[in-house]
């Protein structure tokens, strides 16, 4: 018998956050052998400097809610492979939720991973010219092409410019701006202040969850929308 489009979709998500699960640890673990980000005075944060870390004016935002009352924010890596694991069921989630929630993008590169802020700076680059989301999206469709190679993907990225129609000389002095660099690492400050110590690490309304699936994500978006 076969399976309805809707229970492959199912299927598929509950078998990407088996992935996101096992990798997740891994890349805990290799974050935890990089410097440690400052132990941040928690009681000291107050709710206004929490939400101005997690949503800047800056911000990438995929989607908005006319309503502003649900705020769904990923810190992520585009190397990281449980970030590309829960990338189709975020995807879903911003179908299913669309007008709903407003999903949000922080960069959150990883300094074991050698092309991790380089892709960044590819997709921050290529926001410049109104592409943040087809350069994001890029990123994970392309992963195992790139991913875990001790290589610059300098050229490859460029490649992924000029497929999504980009003005290149526009987007190699935005590639090469220190401005970039410093936008990227900003929301790597933001993300440490907060607690993030891995990828992907999401937030709903100022909470960090702690997702074991996609139904997890989805109940606690559904307790914030009532």
């Amino acid at each position: 018998m076969n399976l309805s489009a809707n229970a492959r979709i199912s299927i598929g998500i509950a078998a990407a956050f088996a992935v996101v699960a096992g990798v997740l640890l891994a890349v805990s673990a290799t974050r935890s052998d990089e410097a440690a980000p400052p132990v941040q005075d928690t009681a000291a944060t107050t709710d206004v400097d929490r939400h101005e870390r997690l949503v800047r004016p800056d911000s990438h935002k995929l989607d908005v809610a006319p309503d502003n009352k649900v705020t769904f924010v990923e810190f992520l890596d585009f190397e990281c492979e449980s970030c590309r694991a829960a990338f189709p069921a975020v995807e879903q989630l911003r179908k299913d939720y669309a007008g709903k929630v407003t999903f949000v993008v922080r960069y959150f590169p990883i300094p074991s991973h050698f092309n991790a802020e380089r892709a960044a700076r590819a997709v921050e680059a290529a926001s410049k010219q109104g592409k943040f989301e087809q350069m994001y999206q890029k990123m994970y469709e392309t992963q195992t092409e790139w991913g875990e190679q001790r290589v610059p993907a300098d050229d490859r990225f460029r490649g992924f410019a000029k497929d999504l129609g980009l003005d290149l000389a526009a987007y190699d002095k935005a590639y090469a701006d220190p401005a970039t660099l410093a936008r990227v690492k900003k929301d790597v400050a933001d993300g440490e202040a907060l607690g993030v110590a891995g990828t992907p690490t999401f937030f709903l309304n100022g909470k960090q969850l702690q997702p074991e699936s996609a139904d997890d994500l989805k109940a606690s978006i559904d307790a914030a929308l009532k």
